[in-house]
């Protein structure tokens, strides 16, 4: 009788285990999601390649296609309905929601605004008010680079005029190594650790250090929030998790992202870029946008001239679909 119970109970555990460890729907049955990324593959995007790998997104329903093309091309596509989701930085949703494209930011992938301006170490940058009468590149006059440049510009009280600005495509580092510029803005978890790594010594102004911006996220359009509750809430579900997974063991993350992206020749290099870049997920709750962040960053938008009015920011953003 004692080993008629044990097995009834073990049925009773496998049957109960079975139904809270179901597998992935198949691949038949997972929804088709393409995302646009904003960027060429690259380490930053660790997270998303191990939700991909781990069954994160596919435990949701979802299998995810990976659309490296330009940032401004998946906000056009997600604002008229032809995409759910797409990777894009904050500045983008408030000049989005300014043409009248219907899109909503739900979940800040970036806790600190990625950008920095770089000098070699003859020209002094302790601080923003060290901006001041420099000849400074950047890639255009709009977007993430000059947009964090614009807030350091104003953290310092320095006036349009206090600064040369000039639009040098993305070619900031032979700028700067040939002298063409004084300083460069650059991705503050990219190119100074890659210069670094060439013997070049850097003076480094992360926008991050003095001012909060709305930073890279998820963005999806009113008619999904409205009518896909659940999808969107699926979706940023699964990126959670493939990011609370790289912050925890990025060696394994890096492990994973070398199968996505090709060319990682050097490891220790890029693993300092996917660590720097860590550190500027970390949150006490991740995902969760900032309402200060976002005010301001319609203030230096609408400051810098790219922006006519303020927005309805209850609008632009959302914490709704986080845990």
């Amino acid at each position: 009788m004692r080993r008629t119970v044990v097995f009834l109970v073990l049925c009773l555990v496998s049957v109960a285990c079975g139904g809270a460890t179901a597998a992935p729907p198949t691949s038949a049955a997972l929804r088709p999601i393409r995302l646009p990324m904003g960027f060429i593959p690259s380490v930053q995007y660790a997270p998303f390649y191990v939700a991909v790998e781990k069954g994160y997104f596919a435990a949701e329903g979802l299998e995810i296609e990976f659309d490296y093309s330009f940032e401004t091309n998946g906000v056009a596509l997600v604002g008229a309905g032809e995409l759910p989701f797409a990777v894009v930085s904050g500045e983008q949703v408030l000049l989005a929601r300014a043409q009248g494209l219907p899109v909503t930011y739900v979940m800040a992938w970036f806790q600190e605004f990625p950008v920095a301006v770089i000098a070699r170490t003859g020209t002094p940058l302790a601080s923003p008010a060290d901006l001041d009468g420099l000849n400074i590149g950047t890639p255009l006059l709009e977007g993430a680079n000059y947009v964090g440049l614009r807030a350091l510009l104003a953290h310092a009280g320095l006036p349009d005029s206090a600064v040369t600005v000039q639009a040098i495509g993305f070619n900031q580092v032979p700028a700067l190594t040939a002298g063409q510029v004084d300083a460069v803005v650059v991705y503050a978890n990219n190119e100074p650790i890659r210069l670094a790594a060439e013997g070049e010594q850097l003076n480094t102004l992360a926008v991050g250090d003095y001012v909060s911006l709305a930073a890279n996220g998820i963005l999806t359009n009113e008619d999904t929030v409205a009518q896909e509750p659940e999808l969107v809430r699926a979706f940023v579900q699964a990126l959670l998790r493939g990011l609370r997974d790289t912050i925890s063991d990025p060696a394994a993350a890096y492990a994973i992202t070398k199968t996505y992206v090709e060319g990682l020749a050097d490891d220790a290099l890029e693993q300092q870029v996917l660590a720097a870049t860590i550190e500027m997920w970390q949150a006490e709750r991740l995902g969760y946008s900032q309402p200060a962040a976002w005010e301001t960053m319609q203030q230096t938008l609408l400051d810098a001239g790219l922006l006519a009015a303020p927005q309805d920011l209850s609008q632009v953003f959302t914490n709704d679909f986080l845990p």
